[in-house]
């Protein structure tokens, strides 16, 4: 197996990375330096000509972000049709944990802030999973874990981002312009045959067109009222293979490296409440336990009853100590939840700053618990191996 000399292709670095930048956002956040780094983050860039007059934050968190998006994209449309997902043989049993990672969260959030109108809307936070940072937590520590581990997390992973992009799309919408999103589809519809093209005839200059057209559906989605990253989405899903391909490899420094631990710092850019522990709002103690706690119940519950019901010619069953592995793995939220704790709370600071503290507790505890689950799993599975040779 070739290994990639740049770090920023693997698992374990960019992991490494998005959490400094989150440390140092909260870090600085925290200091004398936070009026001035807020009054930078405020700061209005606009289009001429168009509707787009974005901050430097929400140029980064809908800007940015969206090439991200659109790599993700990229690698759903792979699993799901050449990859881990292709059948439906193959993802019954990672989709029913995913549904019980989803659902348990949910009732644990609700259960904890549900009864507040003003924190409920943050059920959807908990429900994502980070695939950059469980994979490189099990890179890190899962040494000796047979590679079926590893694609029961990737798959889960992957529908857990499904559900994610779909409830981005669905409740954060805020009075869609259909004429505009109509518009965006169009764009969608020539970037699909641009790609074609592409892949065809392989012209440099199709594949500036393209990055045009990409860049012109971005606005109209962002000046539709769906939220811009649902563009990177949808130009994700509809380009061709081959050029996909070199896309994402393209681009997979650039988002590892930069875009993503840009995001972690502007979204961790938060102050500390300064009240004690017991007037914290419910949000951050729901948050904080759904995710270390919610997950690894809902995805080891129902991915055991999974593994009992797979049907026949399905991959044997995964032992529970795996299950149970994925599942704390599944509890780092980051990226996604920071992107959720955002929208759901976008009309009051407050309870939003103590959301993302939330989410940066939670999948804090979770990271610390899968290293220690998956660290102990690998060391059983190293010693099966050195006793059987």
């Amino acid at each position: 197996m070739r290994i990639s000399a740049n770090p920023l292709r693997g698992q374990q670095f960019p992991a490494v990375l998005l959490l400094i930048a989150a440390g140092l956002g909260l870090l600085l956040a925290n200091l004398p330096t936070h009026d001035a780094l807020a009054a930078f983050l405020d700061l209005h860039i606009a289009i001429p000509g168009t509707a787009l007059d974005l901050s430097i934050a929400h140029w980064v968190s809908d800007g940015l972000l969206a090439v991200f998006f659109l790599v993700v994209a990229i690698e759903l449309r792979h699993e799901l049709t050449h990859g881990e997902l292709d059948s439906p043989r193959k993802a019954v049993q990672p989709a029913i944990a995913a549904t019980g990672g989803v659902l348990v969260p949910i009732a644990v959030y609700l259960l904890i802030a549900g009864g507040d109108s003003t924190t409920a809307p943050g059920w959807p936070i908990p429900t994502a999973t980070d695939i950059a940072f469980a994979l490189g937590v099990l890179a890190m520590f899962g040494k000796g874990l047979p590679s079926r581990v590893r694609v029961f997390l990737l798959a889960l992973a992957i529908l857990d981002d499904i559900i994610g992009i779909i409830f981005i799309a669905v409740l954060f919408a805020d009075d869609v312009q259909w004429l505009l999103f109509g518009l965006a589809i169009v764009g969608v519809a020539v970037f699909w045959a641009l790609s074609r093209l592409l892949h065809a005839k392989g012209h440099p200059l199709i594949a500036v067109a393209m990055a045009l057209v990409g860049v012109i559906t971005w606005g109209l989605v962002a000046s539709s009222g769906i939220h811009a990253t649902i563009a990177g989405v949808l130009l994700g899903l509809v380009m061709s293979p081959v050029p996909a391909g070199r896309t994402r490899h393209a681009l997979e420094p650039t988002v590892n490296g930069a875009i993503l631990p840009l995001f972690a710092f502007v979204a961790a850019f938060v102050v500390i409440p300064a009240v004690s522990i017991t007037e914290l709002s419910p949000a951050f103690w729901a948050i904080v336990v759904a995710l270390p706690v919610g997950k690894i119940i809902g995805i080891s519950l129902f991915g055991w009853l999974a593994m009992r019901i797979r049907p026949k010619g399905a991959d044997p069953a995964l032992p529970f100590a795996d299950i149970l592995a994925a599942g704390a793995l599944g509890g780092i939220g980051f990226t996604v939840s920071l992107l959720l704790a955002n929208l759901a709370f976008a009309d009051d600071g407050g309870i939003r700053d103590q959301a993302i503290l939330g989410v940066l507790v939670g999948s804090l505890i979770a990271l610390v618990l899968s290293g220690i689950i998956v660290s102990l799993r690998a060391r059983w599975y190293r010693r099966v191996a050195s006793a059987s040779s």
